[in-house]
């Protein structure tokens, strides 16, 4: 079993850069498939980025790739979310999933266990 805990949100004008942390807890963490979705208000939570348990692979929806890196460090038992050049469309709740299945899955419901997630706010 894992369990996630986001922090790093937070008010930031666009432009402005954002680091999320996702620590997580659990034995199984360095084999979990790992990533992060966001739900704005009135939307369905949509994928973000995904990565490898090893790392070295990540997958980013096209709304984010270029601005956005995803990274984990397997000693931490953290994974994170570099968000740079933020836009007020990246205004959401931020949260991080996992799952013991294959890794790059984009839909929500393919993953187990959620963390409580983390408000981002980008005004213009």
């Amino acid at each position: 079993q894992v369990q996630l805990a986001e922090s790093g949100g937070g008010l930031v004008q666009a432009g402005s850069s954002l680091r999320l942390s996702c620590a997580a807890s659990g034995r199984t963490f360095s084999r979990a498939a790992m990533s992060w979705f966001r739900q704005a208000p009135g939307k369905e939570r949509e994928f973000v980025a995904a990565i490898h348990w090893s790392g070295d692979r990540s997958l980013y929806a096209d709304s984010v790739k270029s601005r956005f890196s995803i990274s984990r460090d397997n000693i931490k038992n953290t994974m994170y979310l570099q968000m740079n050049s933020l836009k007020p469309e990246d205004t959401a709740v931020y949260y991080c999933a996992a799952s013991g299945g294959i890794w790059g899955a984009t839909m929500s419901r393919q993953y187990d266990y959620w963390g409580q997630g983390t408000q981002v706010t980008v005004s213009s």
